[in-house]
């Protein structure tokens, strides 16, 4: 019976997805960053256990709720059948029709986020009704953690979370997004393999801080007596007067 209703509920969302695609034209593709000739890009989504631990969630959250909503209805129908059976619709309208637009949004969530890496840089992009993008330069990372709750590690997957310059919670919150103001953290939710994530994301970020005016001359100047400040004007000079020539 539960493979019946999960069969059925899988070909409503394919349908569902299909409409929402359309209207709201999302992108069936993971997005796309600027790579050099030969450079490698990986795109990926969160694990499949990312919907089950989601999925679980739901249904503890959905359980109480609707025993909150049917048990006294079904007290009142007991001593009042007339008007139980009067607010029957009304009553189931509100248990479960909710609940299949919240199933539907787990799915939604699940399918709309992608991560993308080069090189160079990351993505991360979540949303439908409005697609949040946020795109992280790895020469800007200050810190990588990973974080599971014991909740995820029974589903095995984790979270990574990437703060660049300047970054930190602040108390606030996490928002997603370039456009959320002046976030500098970008969650990956929902990974399986977070320690290989990690130290591909560590590798990169050394990479990317050995880039740039060459590892020899750098610290030869360095070591010199110059300030990084004028490191990092030699450079910015450099690059005008190659685009001068």
């Amino acid at each position: 019976m539960s493979q019946a209703v999960d069969r059925a509920a899988a070909r409503f969302y394919e349908g569902f997805w299909g409409i929402l695609t359309r209207w709201f034209i999302v992108p069936a593709e993971p997005p796309s960053l600027p790579v050099h000739e030969g450079e490698k890009m990986d795109s990926f989504r969160p694990s499949p256990g990312f919907l089950r631990y989601m999925k679980f969630k739901f249904w503890v959250v959905l359980t109480l709720i609707d025993v909150l909503i049917i048990v006294p209805w079904l007290i009142l129908t007991i001593f009042k059948p007339l008007v139980g059976l009067v607010l029957a619709p009304i009553v189931l309208a509100i248990a479960f029709v909710p609940d299949i637009f919240a199933y539907l949004a787990i799915h939604l969530r699940y399918d709309t986020t992608w991560y993308v890496m080069t090189e160079r840089s990351m993505r991360i992009r979540r949303g439908i009704w409005i697609i949040n993008e946020i795109t992280i330069t790895f020469e800007n990372i200050q810190n990588v953690t990973i974080k599971q709750g014991p909740l995820q590690r029974f589903f095995g997957i984790s979270d990574i979370r990437v703060q660049t310059a300047g970054g930190g919670s602040g108390g606030h919150g996490h928002q997603h997004g370039a456009e959320a103001g002046f976030s500098h953290e970008g969650i990956l939710e929902g990974i399986a393999n977070a320690i290989t994530i990690r130290d591909l994301i560590l590798n990169r970020l050394k990479k990317s801080k050995s880039a740039g005016l060459g590892d020899e001359e750098h610290h030869r100047i360095i070591g010199s007596g110059w300030l990084a400040e004028h490191v990092a004007v030699l450079s910015e000079i450099r690059g005008l007067i190659r685009k001068l020539r």
